[in-house]
């Protein structure tokens, strides 16, 4: 299969996957099975998917360079335009919420820190989302990539409304800020550990460390529990799996994938070689 045909399956397969979860919530909210807190529900249902296709998209980048598969870099526009319009699906339906009173919304935003870095978050986004396009890439030239290089921050903004909205049950939230730390941290490595074993697993401690780091600062500054409670939490095989042990764990399993790939394309290599030299030998 042609390099073209595969990058044109690829883009299908992503539109395919990143309209699954809004087909589901729809589904799901037209059967009665988010009832009896249906708009709620779908308010954080969508928040979360946003912030699960924002770090999707900065994985693209990572992940094409240590897999070595550059189809992979085609759909990453994809999955942010996904991103900002599912930011944008979760202000609509904070919006319904309060019955589409724009007053009573602003209000909230301007009052609310919480909701005033996410809208803020949601603004960089969209803005992010409309100039992605190839004609606005030529109109802003250099300055493009400078733009761009708010997701950082929008995305740092995400969390941080994340872990407000999410109040005391802050797991989910601390388990995407250690992704983010390990993207992160990646872009930050010299070129020669990016795609190194060495590299890969020095960025699993780290993320791992600093989401425990993460944790236990927020429950420690913000509800006042001990931090060596929360660090005891981690050490707790009873209380498995942690937002850090789940980060450790995705570490580990790319940096498996990134072994059996390379596993199988050194044999592939291996096998060619040898069939190769069996047909140009002389019988």
């Amino acid at each position: 299969m042609s390099n073209q045909r595969i990058i044109s399956w690829l883009r299908l397969a992503t539109l395919v996957a990143l309209c699954l979860p809004a087909i589901d919530l729809a589904w799901r909210w037209y059967t009665g099975d988010l009832d009896p807190r249906p708009v709620t529900l779908a308010t954080h249902a969508t928040g979360d998917w946003a912030v699960a296709f924002l770090l999707v998209s900065l994985a693209l980048t990572p992940a094409r360079a240590v897999f070595d598969w550059s189809p992979l870099i085609h759909i990453r526009r994809r999955v942010g335009v996904a991103a900002a319009l599912y930011a944008v699906a979760h202000l609509l339906i904070y919006v319904l919420d309060q019955k589409w009173n724009l007053i009573v919304v602003a209000t909230e935003i301007v009052k609310r820190f919480y909701l005033t870095i996410g809208f803020v978050a949601l603004l960089a986004l969209v803005a992010l989302a409309i100039t992605s396009t190839n004609g606005w890439q030529k109109r802003l030239k250099r300055n493009w990539k400078r733009l761009h290089w708010l997701v950082y921050p929008a995305v740092a903004l995400a969390l941080l409304h994340f872990f407000i909205q999410s109040k005391v049950k802050i797991g989910e939230a601390a388990f995407a800020a250690g992704l983010f730390a390990w993207l992160m941290l990646w872009r930050m490595l010299p070129s020669r550990l990016r795609t190194g074993f060495g590299g890969l697993f020095l960025l699993a401690a780290a993320a791992t460390l600093i989401t425990v780091v993460f944790e236990a600062s927020w429950y420690g500054l913000v509800n006042g529990i001990d931090p060596m409670r929360v660090l005891a939490a981690n050490l707790d095989p009873e209380l498995v799996p942690r937002p850090a042990q789940k980060v450790l764990a995705v570490s580990l399993l790319a940096i498996a994938l990134v072994a059996l790939r390379r596993g199988l394309a050194a044999a592939t290599r291996l096998w060619t070689q040898r069939y190769i030299r069996r047909t140009i030998s002389p019988s």
